[in-house]
């Protein structure tokens, strides 16, 4: 559609307006400095390393065990390549050398490439005991295909399995990229330096979130709309946040989080075997093999204005048992 006669002759005026913000507003600017990485790279990356972690699944299908190490090998070549090139354009941002290109920076970020990559068989390890966990957490699963296709929390565990090892190698930027991007499509949020053991299971997982100093053990399963969150955020004398403490819940083995539970605190530790139920506030420790839970209310039962409902009183619900 040609625009209408007259309606842009103030877009240069604008366009200055803009651009002296730029000037005015520089924290949210990135100009005329090194590049940056690139979101729908790192998107392409992960894709790469999901045909890699679960091949036959993603991608190229027509694997056999005849031609995989020919197939795969390229691919691996591939993701090695762009990975090399997005962890360079994160540590060079923040290297205080002059000149675009920093040689130091292309050195660490092939040894850190590498060195991911060589990760990669634990990481599969790892993503296959929480496949399992899946399966065997859920009665509606009919099998780990249907897992590894359609289950949100898989697709969130496997990108921090990924984004967590480069963040135990302190790559910047990198990790957190990946983990917003897998916030963004699946609704889960789980900060790649939490520490998550083996067989780990979030069912449906919309609205959860495991902050980044959480500890979870082995087996642990939770569901949606968990919080392990902090409890407060301490500031120093200058009034700024301190950073770098645990603020975070520790969940030992064997934990069940049922949904809408919100654990807070950096010296909260759920005990081994316990099972939080939905709803619940906790901000303190609880032993092994505890189970907690909030009273459960009345319900009362009205009958709504009409001939049929007319004469009847409200009654109060209360499950057998209960007083």
């Amino acid at each position: 559609m040609p625009p209408v006669a007259g309606r842009e002759d103030r877009l240069p005026e604008i366009i200055d307006e803009i651009v002296a913000t730029y000037d005015a507003i520089s924290k949210t600017n990135h100009l005329g400095e090194r590049s940056l990485p690139s979101r729908d790279a790192v998107a392409e990356l992960i894709d790469g390393l999901k045909e890699i972690l679960y091949p036959g699944y993603f991608g190229r299908r027509n694997f056999t065990r005849e031609n995989i190490r020919y197939h795969i090998g390229d691919r691996i070549y591939q993701v090695h390549r762009a990975l090399e090139e997005q962890i360079y354009l994160s540590v060079v941002h923040r290297c205080r050398r002059t000149g675009s290109e920093c040689e130091h920076c292309k050195g660490l970020a092939a040894e850190l490439a590498l060195e991911f990559m060589g990760r990669i068989p634990a990481v599969r390890r790892l993503l296959a005991g929480d496949v399992q966990a899946a399966y065997d957490g859920d009665p509606a699963a009919k099998g780990l295909d249907e897992i590894i296709f359609s289950y949100p929390g898989l697709e969130a565990i496997t990108v921090y399995r990924v984004a967590h090892e480069l963040w135990d190698l302190q790559v910047p930027l990198l990790p957190r990229i990946m983990t917003e991007i897998a916030h963004s499509a699946t609704g889960i949020d789980v900060h790649p330096g939490a520490k998550i053991g083996t067989d780990f299971f979030i069912d449906h997982g919309t609205g959860v979130v495991i902050g980044e100093t959480c500890e979870i053990g082995d087996r642990v399963k939770i569901y949606q709309g968990v919080t392990l969150g902090a409890l407060s955020f301490p500031k120093d004398g200058a009034g700024q946040l301190i950073r770098g403490r645990k603020r975070h819940p520790t969940i030992e083995d064997d934990v069940t989080i049922y949904s809408g539970a919100t654990l807070l605190g950096g010296e909260t530790r759920v005990g081994r075997g316990s099972t939080i139920g939905g709803n619940v506030w906790l901000t303190h420790s609880v032993p092994e093999h505890s189970v907690i839970m909030i009273e459960e209310p009345a319900l009362v039962v009205a009958g709504k204005p009409g001939p049929k409902a007319a004469g009847k009183g409200a009654r109060t619900l209360r499950r057998k048992g209960r007083k």
